[in-house]
Parts: C-alpha cells; structure tokens; sequence
C-alpha cells in the first residue's frame, strides 16, 4: 500500500506549524493577561462588580491658643445615586424625580437625567444639612426605592464669622483649603484620608441580593492649635473698626499684636475683611444683585479687596516707625549717646535740603529729645556717620531684605534699595524712599522689645489628634541677635519718653509703661498717606508688640501721632489688662486719674441725710423743688448704682417729675479738660475723661438734649508737637 503523497505531507506540516504557532500564541497571550496586565484586569473587574462611595474624612479642626474653636466642621450628607439600580427598580422614574428636586432644591429636569444616566455612580448634591438628609432617608425607606445614598459628608464652619479671616483662610466645595490662609498652609496636616462603602454588583450594576457593605473607614485630620488668643484678635478687630469710621479711612487698615519673647502673633487684623461663610459675597462698592460671584473676574475682585492680607502683602514707606531702627544702629555702634547734644537744622544732600518735619525747627537738644520730637535732620546725620554699609548693613539684620516667613502664603518683600546712594540713605534714615510690609516692622521691634534676639513670627502652635494627643510642635525661633541687650534697654527707655513725652503722647495709658514711635509717610499719590504707630508695653520688661497702620485717612488728620497711637493705647491697654498684667502706676498716672464711684441710692431720705451720704462718696448735688433740708428726695438722676467720676453732680428731686429734666448738651471739642468739665457743670451735665490735651470727641453730641447729671464721656488728645 503506498504511502501518503509529498503533496499531503506538505500539507500536514504546514497544519501542524499552523496549530503549534497558534498554540504559542495563545499561551503568551495568556501570559501576558496573566502576568502583564494581571493587576489591571483584577482592578478592573473589581470596578465592573463592585461600587464605591466615598467617606470624607472629618477635616482637622482649627483653635486659638485657649482652645477656642476658630474653624470646625459641621455633619451633613452627601446624597448620590446609583442609576442601573433605581431603573430597574420598576419604580416611576418621573415620581422619583420630582421628590428628590423637591427635597434637594435643584431642578427636576437635572435630577432626571441623573437617575437615567448610563453609568454605576452619579452624585447628586454635596453638603446637604442633616435635616434633608435624614428626609430623604426616611422617604427612601417608606418607598422602598433603591439605589439612592446617603452618606455622612462634613461641611467647613467659621463660628467668628469674618473674625480672624486672612489668617484662618476657608475651604472649597471638596473641603479643600484655598486661599492663602491657615486652612491651605496646613492642608495637608487638616485634611486626613477619605474612607469608602464597598458594595458588589451585577453586570447592570444593581446591587447583589444578601450583599454585605465593606465600610473602609475614613482618617480625621489632625487639629491646629494657632497661638492668635480670640479675645485679643477681638479687641484689634474692635479698634481697627472704630478708627476706619471715626478717621474716613479709604484704603484699609492694619492691626497686629505679637509677643516679642517667642514671636507669637497674638492677633493679625487686615481690613477690608470678609465672612468666611460667605467668601464669595460681594465686597463693599458692588451691588449684591448685580455681583459676579464665584467667577474668574469675582475671584479676581476679590483678591484685590477683601481677600487681600495687607499685613504680609502689601508695603508702604514706615515713616519715622523706622527712627527706631537707626536709633538702635547708631548707639550699638558708639556714634552718640542719649545725651549728646545734637541739633535739627536743613541738611543739604545731593542738591536737595531735608528738614525736619516741623516748620520751625526744634533747635539744639539732646539727642533723647530729637527722638521724642522725631527730627529728621538728626537721623540724617546718624546715618551719614554710620555710613552706606553699615546703615544698610542694620536694615539687613533687622530683617527688611527678606521675609519673615509667617505661615501664610503670599508673603511679600519691600523695595529697598540694591546700590543706594547718599540722598537714598539720607532719606531712609527716617524712613523713606524704601517699602515693607507692616508684618516686617513689627518683626523688626520684636528684637529692640526681646534684648536683641529678632524673633521669627509664629502662627502655628501644635498639632493634635481627636484624642488631644499632641502630635508635632512647633518651638520658637531667633532668626540672629541683632544688637546687644544694653543697647535694646537703651532704646525702649527712649521710645518710652517718645509716648510719655514726644510725638506719641496719644498712646499713653494709665499704670502700663508703653514705648513706640510714630510714623507719617505720603505715598506716590498726592495727598495720599499712611499713618502708624509701632510700640510694645510694657516697655521696662514687653509682653506684646503692636503695630496699628491706616491707610489713606480723610479725616481731621492724617498723623500718627494723631490718629494710629490713640488706637495703639487703646489696643495696649485692653490686652495687657485682659492678660492679667498688673498696673503700676506713676506719680503722673495718679495725677491724671478721677476715681469711679458707685451713686448710692439716697431716695426716701431728707435732703440733708441725702446731702451728707453724698458727700462720703466723694460726690455733689443739685436739688430740683423744694429745698428745705427736711424736705424727702423722691427721685434721683443718676440713678442707685451708676458708676460715675468722683466730683459728680447728682440732681436731687423733691417731687415726683412726670419726666425727667432734659438738658442741652454744649460743645467742648478743643477745650482743656478743665475747660469742659466747667462747662458740663454748667449745663448739669457730669463729664468722664479719657486720655489728655483737648476734646478730640464727645459721647453726645452739641445740642442734643439728654437728662440732667447723664455722664458725658469725652475723648482727649494732643494735637501739638504730633507727628
């Protein structure tokens, strides 16, 4: 029998060479789904049977340094659906719909298209209040539908409102921190790791009968722990406030409060501001109705109003602030001493003739007093000894060339000059011709306030975790020495003279030793200035550094010395006394002080008793009716309790008035204290004094009528010899 042809074994050999390429080939196809792309399949098919839902973490809540909550989050839900299972539900899609349009606010016909969509997971709405959600669960649960979600979500709450606003910063939609404040700076810290539900489903991605949920459960974020005290950060936002209204302030305003010994920022206040519940609200000048909102040119608005931080963004000429600087270069480098004689004549520089301040010059004095009178010309003279290197060597170390490195984002640095000339530092001597940011100025006291050591500023003081455990913290840090301890005693002895004595007399507070220094600066802008005032109290051993900055006044004036030392004082004395720091007072304080009183209640007694008990509390009387001694008082103005000065008028009333006596209350703007505590007796009117020199302001105003022996409160400032 023949065997098979060539031209069948041929054949055989090409099917077997076929059949064992196309073996190989599916062997390494199989390998390479095996082995090469074994974790993409699995992850796929893992997302073909399985849904997931997010758990967001609980973000990191934010304190002041008591404890006091500054930034916390709030429960909502986050309602989803899942849409291959709500329409195989046999359910009315149109019902369902509508319910959920109405329970969610949103539009029917958007909510439609999410049930129906093709896909295994839509969201419906974020940071929906519980109330809503617990609704639609229990509407859920009466229907019987399936595939709606409702899930545990966090919303982002600011309980102070616009209180701390440029530090705190606020969140996003995803509780993201935006901006430049606390909440992005320490995002990653606050944020914490999302959870999620696990549930498996079927090709049409319906839930699996008798499936189990696996719930991976969500991390919290970690707290912060800000060393700004809520109260004090109060107080400034308060002051700040006052001064904008009471001075026409057009272009903001800057309030910062900082411990010297450990740069802890105690308060940080930038007006405008803005509520952090609401940051995409229209800023002040746009029309509500007609604003543009959470939109590329809204947010770009906003950046440049009320989102702006001016305390690290923006610079401005300190003025003579900055006298304090060359004070210190010039005694650390043995060019004078507090008592060398000097003088304040012109000085001629470059073909220009720099003068003091003053129109008439304050002539020969010790140098002591040209720092109080804040004479430019003298300052000139110490630079020119000092001389370019070593002048802008001080600038240097006090830190004007760099920043400060505050944790918040969009830190600015000034302009000073690269290759300074002679008139260039003849004019920075007292503070012009170069910019900083008021963050840099006070960092800069903080070295005269803490025996040289200059301070970095500091925000953040400690992380937590939900159990309060400290998790990381934060030390103080000293940047460098910048002058010697004999030098820094030196120079708060003489900015304490400048409050007590020179330009900023306004600062000056009863029992709290304050130093500073006042500042005046035009900008590029006619007729545009910025007042300030940088102190620190109290001045023979500081606790706090403070810095008040007014941008563009209308007011009276437009002086430091006039208008930021006042609310400088104020700001001091408010902090040092919610701190618990004790008062001493000087045999001028005494001088100065009227001593409150309580009015006892003298009703029912004749008005000799009335009269004599009066007199113990160290007060007067004026009697209305009747006069005979024997005569009984029925009423009384002020009334029992009323805190009053001593030597105030109580009017005394004999018969019962059907109202009370009114009296027209007169003007004492300008007058001496004694001056217009003369005239309110007249009128029958008591007076309470605040500060010194004249009626700068008064509670009520000329010509109201108010009742007889009310308290005028009357607002006292120096408004010579101020700069």
């Amino acid at each position: 029998m023949a065997g098979p042809s060539l031209q069948t074994k041929k054949r055989l050999l090409f099917i077997l060479v076929v059949f064992t390429i196309g073996v190989f080939v599916l062997i390494g196809k199989l390998a390479y789904l095996q082995i090469v792309q074994s974790d993409e399949l699995q992850k796929m098919a893992f997302e073909q049977q399985n849904t997931s839902r997010t758990i967001s973490p609980r973000r990191g809540t934010i304190y002041d340094r008591n404890g006091k909550e500054l930034a916390i989050s709030a429960s909502v839900d986050t309602i989803s659906v899942r849409p291959g299972e709500i329409k195989s539900s046999g359910k009315n899609l149109e019902l369902i719909a509508q319910k959920l349009a109405e329970l969610l606010e949103m539009d029917k016909e958007a909510v439609y298209k999410k049930i129906t969509k093709d896909s295994s997971y839509e969201i419906l709405k974020r940071k929906v209040e519980k109330e809503t959600g617990d609704a639609i669960r229990k509407w859920v649960q009466e229907e019987k539908i399936k595939g709606i979600n409702i899930d545990e979500d966090t919303k982002r709450y600011y309980p102070g409102r616009n209180l701390a606003a440029h530090i705190i910063g606020f969140t996003g939609a995803d509780n993201q921190g935006l901006e430049n404040g606390i909440e992005i700076v320490m995002e990653k810290y606050l944020k914490g790791v999302p959870g999620k539900i696990l549930s498996e489903v079927d090709a049409r991605q319906r839930e699996i009968p008798f499936n189990t949920e696996k719930r991976i459960e969500a991390q919290d974020g970690l707290n912060v722990i800000l060393t700004i005290d809520e109260t004090i950060q109060y107080i400034v936002q308060r002051e700040l406030e006052k001064a904008i209204e009471d001075n026409k302030v057009m272009k903001g305003a800057v309030g910062i409060v900082m411990d010297p010994r450990n740069g802890d920022i105690l308060a940080l206040v930038s007006k405008p501001d803005f509520d952090l519940n609401d940051p995409y609200a229209a800023p002040p000048g746009y029309e509500p109705e007609a604003w543009v909102g959470n939109t590329t040119e809204g947010v770009d608005i906003l950046r440049k109003t009320v989102w702006r931080n001016r305390a690290v963004v923006d610079t401005y000429e300190p003025g003579s602030t900055f006298k304090a600087i060359t004070t210190s270069a010039a005694l650390e480098e043995n060019i004078i001493t507090p008592e060398t004689m000097v003088n304040d004549y012109p000085v001629e520089i470059g073909g220009w003739t720099m003068r003091c301040w003053r129109a008439s010059p304050h002539g020969v004095e010790t140098f002591r007093q040209a720092v109080y009178n804040s004479c430019n010309p003298v300052f000139i003279k110490l630079a020119q000894e000092l001389g370019i290197d070593k002048f802008y060597g001080y600038m240097r170390a006090f830190g004007f060339y760099e920043k400060t490195g505050i944790d918040l984002l969009g830190e600015q640095t000034g302009i000073i000059h690269q290759k300074p000339t002679e008139v260039d530092m003849a004019a920075a001597s007292f503070g012009q011709r170069f910019t900083i940011t008021p963050i840099q100025l006070i960092t800069a006291y903080t070295a005269i306030a803490n025996d040289g050591k200059l301070m970095k500023p500091r925000l953040v003081k400690e992380l937590t975790d939900s159990e309060g455990n400290i998790v990381k913290k934060f030390e103080p840090e000293v940047i460098r020495t910048v002058i010697s301890k004999e030098t820094a005693q030196t120079v708060r002895e003489i900015l304490e003279g400048v409050v007590s004595e020179g330009t900023g007399k306004n600062a000056y507070v009863k029992g709290y030793r304050v130093a500073g220094k006042t500042g005046t600066s035009q900008t590029t802008e006619q007729g545009v200035y910025t007042a300030s005032f940088c102190s620190f109290a109290p001045a023979d051993n500081p606790s706090i550094c403070v810095l008040v900055a007014l941008f563009d006044p209308k007011g009276e004036s437009h002086m430091g010395g006039a208008i930021a030392a006042p609310v400088a004082g104020k700001i001091i004395e408010d902090t040092l006394s919610y701190l618990g720091v004790e008062r001493r007072y000087s045999e001028q304080d005494k001088e100065m002080m009227v001593e409150e009183v309580f009015v006892p209640d003298v009703r029912n007694k004749t008005i000799n008793e009335a009269v004599k008990s009066l007199k113990e509390f160290g007060l007067e009387y004026k009697v209305e009716g009747e006069s005979n001694g024997e005569n009984v008082v029925v009423e009384q103005t002020p009334k029992p309790d009323a805190s009053v000065p001593k030597k105030s008028i109580v009017v005394l009333y004999t018969y019962k008035p059907e109202e009370e006596k009114m009296v027209t209350v007169p003007s004492v703007l300008n007058m001496t204290v004694s001056e217009a505590t003369d005239i309110l007796k007249k009128a029958g009117l008591n007076i309470r004094v605040s500060g010194t020199g004249r009626a700068y302001k008064q509670s009520v105003a000329p010509g109201e009528e108010v009742v007889a022996g009310k308290v005028i409160e009357v607002e006292f400032r120096e408004l010579d010899n101020i700069e």
